[in-house]
This record gives structure tokens, C-alpha cells and sequence, in this order.
């Protein structure tokens, strides 16, 4: 959970998943769905279907035994050096340094390091430099201290050098350079999406599918969801440029008879008098999105039995794993049913 997570977002996540899955048998003995919903908002869903599989692999092929070196540790879905060294080293005392976003931070700065530190090159002397400091007979308590340090006083940002334990022994504030250092990676160009999710209502059932393995968000389930961008028509191309109001009014105008047709296509259903429910902007790695979510209760035709997909009562909705912008979606369908 860690991963890519600060400790402050994943302690009730934490709580919540300890209390439901007390042990490793009773994680392996999960649905997989049950996991995912339990790890809904924290993002990056494999890891959570890396968790689960590595549970299945302790239970069915290690005989409920937990590997206890960084090489078994490495074996396990989803653990790489950084989390095998992890917990290598604070849960079983092998003294073996680690390297995340903290202590990357700290150790860069430490022995003053001139290039990016997650290149090859420099990523290598960083986890030279970890497995060099640590103190082997407490690594423990040293790496534990080290991630502190780095989080709380050597800072991305200002960091409090003043106060710095290790100010005696860091190069860059030696030579003033702590806040030239750790060297800005490139950063990554963001590309601009336009996505339609479109709730269909027969009743009080609305049409949902599962992600299959291998697609974005795999195992979640969502509304009908697909991407409008100006490959799919010259609709879309003056969105661009308008004031927000603007922008409303010519996706209604002009995108929603494409996304009408796309719907038809997709699920066999024809949808009439479609309203918006919300527009919304979110960014997924290097996507920035803008979701406009659709809905209607005019509902036509029959589905098509091939299209993956299937009607689900408002109520079953809070059962199901969810990306984030679909439980948004969720919560307004359920609000609306409410009234």
C-alpha cells in the first residue's frame, strides 16, 4: 500500500483491509472483487491483484510460509527491490539498505549526486550507497530512520538543514547546493483526453461491465466508457478554446449524437433525450482527462449479448469494486434514486 501512497492516505485503508483479511489464508481465500473494492481510491489496482496473487502463491505453493530473503522476497507478484528490501530489512533485520522516494532524496543529496537519480546509471549508485550506510545490525531502525529523516526534514522543498542530523556529512549543503539536488527528472508530456461515461437506466437496474485483464482498471467494474476525441469526428474538434459554459453547450450539441451512436454500437441500446449529469477532469499517469457523464432513462432495443455488459440495481453498486470517477458517478445515480 506504500507504494507510490503516503502513510497518511493509506493508515485507515490499512485498518480496514487488516480487520477484513486477519491473515494471509484469509486473503488467498478472497474474491478477487472483494480485494479490489476494499483497496478502491488508492489507485494503481495492481497492486492490490499483485497482493492477492502473491497470498494464493504463499498459501497453495509455499505451504503458508513467508519467504525471508530479498531474492525469495522477489519471486513473490509484484515485490521488487525496493519493497523486498523493505521488508527484508524492517520485518526480518537483514541488513540491507532501500531506496525510495525519501531516501532517494536524502542519500542524493548526501553524496551530492549530478545526475538524475532515477536513471540507470544513477539509480545504480544510489542502491550501492543504501547497502554501503546502513548500519547491518539495526538496519531496521536505521532505514526506518533514514525514510523519517527524508520526509520530514530533508524535504523536496526547503528542507531543514539546520536541524539535519546528518548536516555534518552532506556534500550538497557542504557546497550549497541542497536545493539544486536530487537533479529534476524530465518530466513526462501530459496528453489531453476527452472521455463520455453514459449511465443507461431500465428501472432501477443501470448498465455496467468488468474491466478484463490486460484493459486499464482490470477487475473493476464501470459505466459505459469510451474515449471522443477528434479521431472520432470533426464534432469534437472546437471544444478547444471555449470558456467552460461554451465547452457544455457544444458537447451537447455536437458530441452527444456521436456518443449516442457509439452507445448503439457498442451495446445494441438506443438512448434518447440523454442529459449531463456532471462534467469532470481527472489525470491518470500522464492523461489528463476530461469526462462528461451522460444519462438516460429513454432506453430501446436489447442488448447486445456479446458487448460484456449487464444490468445492476443502484443498491448492488456499493458491493461492487469501482474506479474513483465511476463511485462519483455511483453516488450521484444512487442520490437521484433516493428522490
Amino acid at each position: 500500500m506504500l507504494q507510490q501512497t503516503t502513510i497518511a492516505a493509506v493508515i485507515p485503508y490499512f485498518e480496514r483491509f487488516r480487520k477484513r483479511f486477519p491473515t494471509v489464508a484469509d486473503l488467498a481465500a478472497a474474491e478477487e472483487a472483494h480485494v479490489l473494492r476494499l483497496w478502491e481510491g488508492l489507485g494503481y489496482y495492481s497492486r492490490a491483484r499483485n497482493l492477492h496473487k502473491a497470498a494464493r502463491v504463499i498459501v497453495d505453493e509455499l505451504n503458508g510460509q513467508f519467504p525471508d530473503t530479498v531474492e525469495t522476497l522477489q519471486n513473490l507478484p509484484g515485490i521488487g527491490p525496493y519493497t523486498a528490501r523493505a521488508i527484508a530489512s524492517v520485518a526480518l533485520g537483514h541488513g540491507v539498505g532501500i531506496l525510495e522516494a525519501n531516501t532517494l532524496r536524502l542519500y542524493s543529496r548526501l553524496i551530492e549526486l549530478d545526475q538524475d537519480p532515477r536513471s540507470t546509471a544513477g539509480n545504480s549508485l544510489l542502491w550501492e550507497f543504501a547497502d554501503w550506510v546502513v548500519a547491518p545490525r539495526s538496519a531496521s531502525a536505521f532505514n526506518q530512520a533514514a525514510m523519517d529523516i527524508g520526509s520530514t526534514v530533508c524535504t523536496p522543498e526547503n528542507p531543514d538543514c539546520p536541524n539535519c542530523p546528518l548536516n555534518p556529512v552532506c556534500c550538497s549543503l557542504k557546497n550549497n547546493r541542497q536545493n539544486e539536488i536530487p537533479v529534476a527528472a524530465v518530466k513526462k508530456q501530459m496528453s489531453d483526453v476527452t472521455e463520455v461515461a453514459f449511465v443507461l437506466r431500465r428501472g432501477r437496474k443501470v448498465l455496467m461491465k468488468q474491466y478484463q485483464p490486460g484493459e486499464r482498471w482490470a477487475g473493476l467494474w464501470d459505466f459505459v466508457r469510451f474515449p471522443v476525441s477528434t479521431d472520432t469526428g470533426d464534432q469534437l474538434r472546437h471544444l478547444r478554446g471555449n470558456s467552460a459554459s461554451g465547452q457544455r453547450s457544444l458537447f451537447m450539441n455536437d458530441a452527444v449524437p456521436l456518443a449516442e451512436q457509439l452507445v448503439q454500437q457498442q451495446t445494441g441500446l438506443r438512448v434518447q433525450s440523454p442529459e449531463l449529469l456532471r462534467q469532470m477532469r481527472h489525470t491518470v499517469t500522464r492523461y489528463r482527462i476530461r469526462l462528461f457523464c451522460l444519462f438516460s432513462d429513454k432506453v430501446s432495443g436489447s442488448l447486445n449479448r456479446s458487448s460484456g455488459l449487464t444490468w445492476k440495481s443502484a443498491e448492488e453498486l456499493d458491493d461492487l469494486p469501482l474506479s474513483t470517477t465511476a463511485r462519483r458517478i455511483a453516488g450521484l445515480i444512487q442520490n437521484r434514486s433516493r428522490h
